[in-house]
């Protein structure tokens, strides 16, 4: 009797696994978290296609505001998944910044981008910088976008994730930083929640990068310590965020030790939840520890 079994290439359990015919199977199904339109409640949220011929997109968070013009601080959010899951409609993410959003009191973009492996890693790279060009693209208030055009203060703005997306967002504010911004631009912050930096025998890293012989740690995108840019880093201050458990801390905290010493002149500030693992505040947000985190961050954005 034949098998309906199809035959296995790459087996990445327990994010996916990818068939000899090319098919694709990811363990976490697709789920959209809904969008708010209510103007009273605490946070507003829509989505925008950014591009067109790429479905690139953002999702849009906006706190009640007390006058009809007001200013507020601008985050651009990139979220985790190993370059391969989620996206900012997950209701995982879309929880987490909407709560962010509404302590903090400031404007979000959450970037929407392609992901591997049914699209070259360097893809979730440069999605999420077309992203933030889009964002910017908003700074003299003629952009196509109303919220950001009438509340977003371009003086004011933080670049972060977790995991993966943490990752990402390095590699967004590195590359700011030797691009000719906007004066009246200015990244107060970076915020890297237990960000990925490699791990030594990277099995994920080689399948989504087979090209690369000689590691992730080889990857100045991974690694960004092999960065020449790195000096010009566009952002004043850094917040590491870790977990005493996490399999991706060793990779993080010599990035932490390393930009230290660097010649990138900027602040760094680092955290460390004892007894958790990996993106532990998604599993269980109510909790002791999540909260912390959560109030951390906040501090972080609001102290700038």
């Amino acid at each position: 009797m034949a098998s309906n079994t199809k035959e296995i290439a790459v087996d990445m359990t327990p994010i996916f696994v990818i068939y000899k015919d090319g098919t694709i199977n990811r363990f976490r199904p697709s789920e959209n978290a809904p969008l708010c339109d209510d103007p009273q409640a605490p946070v507003q949220s829509k989505d925008v296609v950014i591009q067109p011929e790429t479905g690139v997109s953002v999702r849009l968070y906006l706190p009640k505001l007390t006058t009809p013009q007001q200013k507020i601080p601008l985050v651009i959010y990139i979220h985790g998944g190993a370059f391969c899951i989620g996206s900012a409609r997950s209701p995982t993410f879309h929880n987490f910044i909407s709560a962010l959003v509404e302590k903090a009191n400031f404007i979000a973009v959450s970037v929407d981008y392609r992901l591997a492996p049914e699209n070259p890693l360097s893809t979730t790279y440069e999605d999420s910088w077309a992203a933030f060009q889009w964002v910017l693209s908003h700074v003299n208030g003629k952009g196509p976008e109303s919220w950001l055009n009438e509340h977003a203060d371009f003086g004011k703005v933080f670049i972060g994730g977790e995991s993966a997306g943490a990752n990402i967002a390095n590699d967004v504010a590195v590359r700011a930083g030797v691009s000719d911004l906007d004066l009246k631009v200015k990244i107060s912050g970076l915020y890297l929640v237990h960000p990925y930096f490699g791990v030594e025998n990277d099995t994920l890293y080689k399948v989504l990068c087979p090209t690369n012989t000689g590691g992730c740690f080889e990857d100045p995108r991974v690694n960004p310590l092999l960065d020449p840019r790195l000096k010009s880093m566009a952002c004043e201050k850094v917040l590491f965020l870790v977990a005493e458990k996490d399999f991706l801390k060793e990779g993080t905290m010599n990035y932490y030790e390393g930009l230290k010493k660097s010649e990138w002149n900027g602040e760094v500030e680092i955290m460390e939840t004892n007894g958790e693992g990996h993106c532990f505040h998604f599993f269980n947000p109510m909790s002791e520890e999540a909260v912390a985190l959560m109030d951390k961050l906040v501090d972080f954005l609001r102290q700038h």
